[in-house]
């Protein structure tokens, strides 16, 4: 394997890891401060990856490998598990825990955003003009800066689809159940019935949900790019 591949395969997996981990924690975060321990007793209230790993070992570890050296760009799961009887309880909560996950990723975004306007500053890291996943920010001189701004530019670009993607409103993306937030109790259980009535078909709502996706993909990246390009 040629080693820039592997190197940034590297990177690509760094990125990758962390914002599933955030994603992942944060959704347990928000369950256990709602009052369901079940994530928390599973250690899933961490940024440590690895008990998300033992969870989803091939999600996490595999899948991210197998896309990155057959497409060039890593996709893959994790999950925290949940109490459904506390869910149908607090159907208000369980919806607020279901949104925590993508604004984990929208935190991150910002992060990234504030890290490369930093770098800008200092100048030590400038706009490259592209519109790649890891060509978005490059270095002003070559270096350990270099790795930095391919990072910031996968983390920037992958969590603000990521976010995008699972906020779409269709089972099993947690944008489905962040429906509850705006919806009466009795509304918020029909989808809840609706969603368990699915069982496996939900993969065709993951399906659907990836087509929709290429519509809204584009206009998502192109306006979360005007934050990258704020004035100095």
């Amino acid at each position: 394997m040629d080693s820039n591949v592997l190197f940034e395969g590297l990177l690509w997996y760094i990125a990758f890891l962390f914002s599933t981990t955030c994603h992942e924690a944060a959704h347990a975060w928000a369950a256990k401060r709602g009052g369901d321990m079940t994530a928390y007793a599973g250690g899933q209230v961490t940024l440590d990856p690895l008990p998300h790993i033992r969870r989803e070992p091939f999600g996490m570890v595999m899948m991210p490998w197998m896309s990155y050296l057959s497409g060039g760009w890593m996709m893959g799961w994790a999950s925290a598990p949940y109490n459904p009887q506390w869910a149908r309880a607090y159907p208000r909560r369980a919806a607020w825990m279901a949104l925590a996950g993508p604004a984990a990723n929208f935190a991150i975004v910002l992060a990234a955003v504030i890290a490369i306007h930093v770098g800008r500053t200092m100048g030590v890291l400038q706009l490259s003009g592209q519109f790649a996943f890891d060509g978005l920010v490059s270095a002003t001189s070559d270096g350990l800066m270099q790795p930095l701004a391919a990072l910031l530019s996968v983390l920037f670009s992958l969590n603000l689809l990521l976010g995008a993607f699972n906020l779409l409103p269709f089972p099993p993306l947690d944008g489905f159940n962040v429906l509850g937030i705006f919806l009466p109790e009795s509304a918020t259980h029909k989808l809840m019935n609706f969603r368990d009535s699915l069982g496996a078909m939900t993969m065709i709502g993951l399906l659907v949900a990836w087509w929709a996706f290429d519509y809204v993909s584009e206009p998502v990246f192109i306006n979360g790019l005007r934050l990258l390009y704020l004035p100095q």
